[in-house]
């Protein structure tokens, strides 16, 4: 199988929009054209998105069975009552986990908390959890991040006599499980206007909707009342690392708690800021560099290390815990990249169909396939689905292509599984190893149906072509407001043609830095990753790239990170819409 080139895609604007945008919010043409090929258009809407302000947040009511799940928290704090909460192994869950306890701790209530084990567990609740939060004396049980495919497990609180409310965020089932309360922004019963909150956000607006019932109440009478905008550095944490969108309310929430991670008020966050050796914070530093270090420990060890760091909780000191939890990361990325290495073999061994990716070995490290999984999409463009084999049985993570509903597909394949969820874009399963061939073929068909040969060459969106001389300072430094980016919201990317580039220096061993220059403009350029391709500096080139200020000794300029590039004349990657 070999490795396609990528089609540049132009985003859909409407030019009349732009030139209107300029007009009435006096920017550049950058920042309208990137407004409106996000389907900003109008002008009220254009100052929603730029000014994106916390008193603009929905009703946290409007989210499903809040009602009913705010007034049982009402009154266990009211009556004392012992409150488990259980969370999940990713970033997300032990974000969600940790503003549960601290926030609910600060309303008064006594609280216990629980993250399953990933090897031990598994994903969703735990039994043994349960039992023990019972034999603790907890009266109810509060899922964040899980729950929502948890029928036996529900039975079980109910048996015990305990009440569940479920938060979750993950795509419901047919049959739902039997508890107090289900919140969840996908169930039908849903007038949340943003169902793509991360499984920190549904407990965040739970939070606000529980303060606001307490206050009601009087319960801040002689008590101070906590300030949940303290929290939103765990919400910013969970909500990018989950990787959903970054549009309406999770770019409010990420926005503000982005501003909290740069300070680094909370000691946890501090001392992990210090080992990743992060000065500023940006979705992509939280990305790249803080969450997999909280997620480290939950592939490799236990999740609740990572909660414990970011609680100040636990018996090391914070700057020791965060110093673990790097080393679990270094060695959480030499496993992955041997996996990494195993899984191009199988593929580049030919015995692999041509929509989708299953592969499964013995041996695999189930903390590290799902990142895997992604990179082999990164690389190939297909449906991936990564196994791990053990004792008869397979635990598998899946990563999907635009327009490919894993979730979905899974759902067409269940005969082969023994239990999945997910998302549209990231799935998790488990199956017998006996099945996975069947299961293979049964994923191909489903992907031969639903994907042509054109959803398979992996497409980069573009904010249009410019030229050099439109990449002002000034005009690159405005584009820092339509911030934070990440999913849902990219970072402003633009193409120029017929660029003469510099002879390419190599530097850090795999990087390339050059200068371009067109009609009386140069700009310097910095290609990530792309040493391999200096046999394409052959004449002019066409970049696509995401321009940025670059600051070096008081200095400020115009820097192109270049995204893709290819030799000019050779259209092979664009797409007439």
């Amino acid at each position: 199988m070999t490795i396609k080139p990528k089609c540049w895609v132009e985003r859909s604007g409407r030019p009349e929009a732009v030139r209107q945008l300029m007009a009435d919010l006096d920017v550049f043409p950058l920042t309208a054209c990137s407004l409106a090929n996000r389907g900003i258009h109008q002008l009220s809407a254009a100052r929603e998105f730029l000014q994106a302000r916390l008193n603009s947040l929905p009703d946290p009511d409007l989210l499903p069975d809040m009602e009913v799940a705010v007034q049982r928290l009402v009154e266990a704090l009211g009556k004392g009552e012992k409150i488990a909460v259980h969370g999940d192994y990713d970033v997300d869950g032990i974000t969600g986990t940790a503003l549960l306890v601290e926030s609910l701790r600060a309303f008064g209530a006594n609280v216990e908390y629980h993250i399953p084990s990933r090897m031990k567990d598994g994903y969703g609740l735990s039994a043994a959890a349960i039992n023990c939060a019972a034999q603790s004396g907890c009266t109810l049980v509060l899922s964040v991040d899980c729950g929502v495919s948890a029928l036996v497990e529900a039975d079980l609180i109910a048996r015990l006599g305990l009440d569940l409310i479920v938060t979750d965020h993950h795509q419901p089932p047919e049959k739902l499980p039997n508890c107090l309360a289900l919140v969840n922004p996908h169930l039908r019963a849903n007038r949340f206007p943003c169902p793509d909150l991360a499984g920190v956000g549904v407990a965040f607006f739970l939070l606000l909707s529980l303060r606001r019932r307490l206050r009601e109440n009087g319960w801040f009478t002689e008590r101070k009342e906590p300030d949940l905008r303290k929290g939103l550095d765990l919400v910013a944490l969970g909500t990018i690392a989950d990787m959903v969108p970054l549009s309406g309310v999770n770019r409010i929430l990420v926005r503000f708690g982005l501003q909290l991670l740069d300070a680094g008020e909370r000691p946890g966050v501090a001392a992990l800021k210090v080992v990743a050796d992060v000065t500023r914070v940006t979705c992509g530093s939280v990305g790249f560099r803080l969450a997999p270090r909280l997620n480290a420990a939950g592939r490799l060890e236990e999740a609740s290390l990572g909660a414990q760091l970011l609680l100040g909780e636990g018996s090391d000191s914070l700057a020791a815990q965060a110093a673990h939890l790097d080393c679990c990361n270094r060695e959480r990325q030499q496993i992955e990249e041997q996996t990494l290495q195993e899984a191009i073999a199988q593929i580049e061994s030919g015995c692999i169909a041509e929509h989708s990716l299953v592969l499964a070995a013995e041996g695999w490290h189930p903390g590290v396939i799902g990142i895997v999984a992604s990179r082999l999409v990164e690389r190939y463009y297909r449906p991936t689905v990564m196994i791990a084999l053990a004792d008869g049985l397979g635990k598998g993570s899946a990563r999907s292509v635009h327009g490919f509903h894993l979730f979905a597909a899974l759902g067409r394949t269940a005969q082969n599984l023994l239990s999945f969820g997910g998302h549209a874009a990231a799935a998790g399963l488990s199956l017998e190893s006996g099945r996975v061939e069947a299961f293979r073929n049964d994923f191909e068909k489903v992907a031969a149906e639903e994907l042509t040969a054109e959803d398979l060459v992996p497409r980069i969106e573009h904010d249009g072509e410019v030229g050099l001389g439109d990449l002002s300072l000034a005009a690159v430094a405005q584009l820092a407001e339509l911030a934070p980016f990440g999913m849902g919201n990219p970072q402003p990317t633009f193409v120029c043609s017929g660029l003469i580039p510099s002879p390419p220096q190599i530097v850090g061993g795999k990087h390339l830095r050059f200068n371009v220059s067109a009609q009386g403009a140069q700009l310097n350029c910095i290609a990530f990753g792309m040493a391999n391709r200096l046999e394409q500096f052959q004449g002019t080139i066409d970049l696509l790239f995401r321009p940025e200020i670059n600051s070096f000794r008081g200095r400020d300029s115009v820097q192109l990170q270049v995204v893709d590039l290819r030799s000019s004349g050779l259209r092979r990657g664009s797409i007439a819409l």
